[in-house]
């Protein structure tokens, strides 16, 4: 596999550990990894450099997983990269919605590396 770029987005800078390891465990090496702790810091990353992977969290302050993928779309960022919402079981309704807005997949709290590779390598295959 070549080098995998890879945005996480998530306002706890513990679940973007979690997100890298789980990445790292479901084989997408070699991977380069930027962070960003509100979906606005997101959209920062992505003006400046391009990414081949976003993972988000839904609830964030300052502008959530929600808004940021609408942002992106909007703002013809990332054009063609898959997103993937992190989300809790609560918030099946603000999945259907990123769905709609521009997402490709989503990931349920708490997850397994083995969900993560069932997840987004398909999509990183089909890119």
């Amino acid at each position: 596999m070549s080098e995998v770029r890879a945005l996480i987005v998530d306002d706890s800078s513990v679940m973007r550990k979690i997100v890298e390891r789980s990445l790292r465990q479901a084989g997408i090496d070699p991977l380069v990894v930027r962070e960003a702790g509100s979906g606005v810091e997101g959209l920062e990353v992505l003006r400046a450099e391009k990414v081949d992977l976003i993972l988000s969290d839904i609830n964030m302050p300052s502008m959530d997983g929600l808004e940021f993928v609408r942002q992106i779309r909007a703002q013809n960022l990332a054009q063609g990269v898959p997103i993937v919402m992190i989300t809790t079981e609560s918030s099946e309704e603000h999945v259907k919605q990123a769905i709609l807005a521009g997402a490709r997949g989503y990931i349920r709290k708490p997850f397994t590396a083995e969900q993560v590779k069932d997840r987004v390598l398909p999509l990183l295959s089909a890119a």
